[in-house]
């Protein structure tokens, strides 16, 4: 019985698999860096929000909406931003280790982060 030859596409047709500690592709390495930027750039928007928010919306919000408001977008900066760096090095690590990328828990914590906003938005401006 002869051996079945690998099929084209498959794991092992034409590929070998790269040694642990080869260098990366750097396409790879800077694909991570604009997903990190891409993160930081909405933490940025959060911040600015939030100080927005405080500041210019002075008189027309309850002051307890503007200040729940506010603190709302600059936690939610923080979370972001701090978590953007967390999985830029994770996924760094992964791939100087040859290993699968891991996923991320920014996205459903922005969305939930974000719903909370606009939630408290929606309140202070129906309440206004």
């Amino acid at each position: 019985m002869s051996p079945v030859p690998d099929v084209a596409g498959e794991p092992g047709a034409d590929e070998t698999p790269e040694p642990v500690g080869a260098p990366i592709d750097y396409r790879f390495t800077l694909a991570n860096e604009r997903t990190f930027l891409s993160w930081i750039r909405t933490a940025l928007g959060l911040l600015a929000g939030g100080v927005a928010v405080h500041t210019v919306v002075v008189e027309q919000w309850p002051s307890e909406f503007r200040s729940a408001l506010a603190v709302s977008c600059l936690l939610l900066s923080l979370v972001v931003a701090v978590g953007a760096f967390l999985h830029w090095r994770r996924i760094r690590s992964a791939m100087d280790e040859g290993r699968p990328l891991p996923g991320t828990v920014l996205v459903p914590v922005l969305s939930a982060g974000t719903a909370f906003v606009a939630v408290l938005a929606c309140v202070a401006i129906l309440l206004h």
